[in-house]
């Protein structure tokens, strides 16, 4: 008897909470409506069973409890029984399964005047790229990443020469407009997901991905990784801008193109050093786990580091000097600052990379303007 009363006192619990949940859905920003619909239809389908079998649960306890005299009916087929349920079980399948793929299929057959932009992700960070005015995005493959090239667009190809590069976190978007996303993956499994938009979809290597919507509100919203993809997961985030047209313009013309970055010049001493630090810094995704403003993170932050005495796991005292960076650098978990996990991974990194980025690390030291940079 008391698991029935616990099992009614679980439906009636938890009902409430549904009703009484401060946690809903967040605002929408999207035209992806019927998405919330979806997941409403769904909900109610599975919490109409959730209450079914426990009530139903708690009333079997209570109908056939033991009681002296009572013997049990053996009664081993209910064959019209076993067909209601097999029918209801279907057709409660069906309405949930229906609706999803009807919307999904919309979701990936884009308008044909929507604006292209390309996803690409790297553990931990996000970029983004354009097409120029010829309004096709240039071939890319793999052979043509490096660090300071990471989004592997084809030298060789025209149609990549005015793509539009956007070697940070922050995309901007124009109000109203139709746009289709491009996801490609640089290392492992990643999902775009910007909760306000309700789309997200994996990013698996090798594969490239689609799908649209359409921004129907002004601001600014933060992107996520919904897939597990290492230690630096949760802090591989970035934002979306939605901002009117001519603002969202004024915006890309300040981008550089690809056939820009190829046709500028090479650089050279100690702020060379110093940028191609920074460059490595976004490329290997460093930022994930070293903060460049001074605050806790995974791993020490950078922002001051350089020359600090700092207090390693065994007790011992060591400055964060250039051989020390190196050493870390070479060998991550042979000397851990105290108070922090040795799970940082190999880098495997040429000394002049070694270098450049200590030049960076260097350069941080609060007086510097590459304390204000994003890596």
């Amino acid at each position: 008897m008391a698991l029935a009363i616990a099992l009614i006192l679980i439906v009636a619990a938890s009902v409430l909470f549904h009703f009484a949940s401060p946690w809903w859905f967040t605002p929408i920003a999207s035209n992806w409506g019927r998405l919330d619909d979806t997941i409403l239809i769904t909900l109610i389908i599975t919490g109409v069973v959730f209450v079914a079998v426990n009530l139903f649960v708690a009333w079997a306890i209570v109908r056939y409890r033991h009681r002296p005299g009572h013997r049990a009916a053996y009664e081993p087929e209910r064959p019209k029984l076993e067909s209601s349920l097999t029918v209801i079980t279907t057709l409660g399948i069906v309405a949930m399964l229906t609706p999803g793929l009807y919307v999904y299929s919309d979701m990936i057959n884009v308008p044909p005047d929507a604006l292209v932009v390309e996803v690409l992700g790297q553990q931990w960070q996000w970029r983004f790229r354009f097409p120029g005015a010829d309004g096709q995005l240039g071939l890319s493959d793999t052979r043509f990443m490096s660090a300071d090239k990471p989004f592997g667009v084809d030298p060789n190809d025209a149609h990549g020469r005015d793509d539009v590069l956007i070697d940070g976190p922050e995309l901007h978007l124009p109000l109203g407009k139709p746009v289709k996303i491009v996801l490609r993956s640089r290392d492992v499994l990643h999902d775009f997901y910007v909760p306000e938009f309700r789309t997200k979809m994996d990013i698996v290597p090798g594969t490239v991905s689609r799908f649209w919507f359409t921004p129907t509100r002004m601001g600014r919203f933060e992107i996520l990784c919904a897939e597990l993809c290492g230690v630096g997961h949760f802090n591989m985030r970035g934002h979306v801008v939605v901002e009117d047209e001519s603002a969202f313009h004024a915006w890309l013309a300040t981008q550089p193109t690809f056939g820009q970055i190829l046709a500028a010049p090479a650089a050279s001493g100690p702020e060379a050093l110093v940028a191609r630090g920074r460059s490595l810094a976004q490329a290997r995704g460093c930022g994930a786990c070293h903060s460049i403003d001074g605050s806790r993170s995974i791993g020490p932050g950078w922002k001051g580091l350089f020359g600090r005495n700092e207090t390693l796991a065994d007790g011992s005292k060591v400055v964060a000097d250039e051989t020390y960076l190196a050493q870390s650098m070479r060998e991550p978990t042979a000397a851990i600052v105290q108070g922090y996990p040795a799970i940082m991974p190999q880098a495997n990194l040429a000394d002049d990379e070694v270098a450049a980025l200590v030049a960076y690390i260097k350069s941080l030291d609060g007086a510097g303007g590459g304390a204000t940079k994003t890596p």
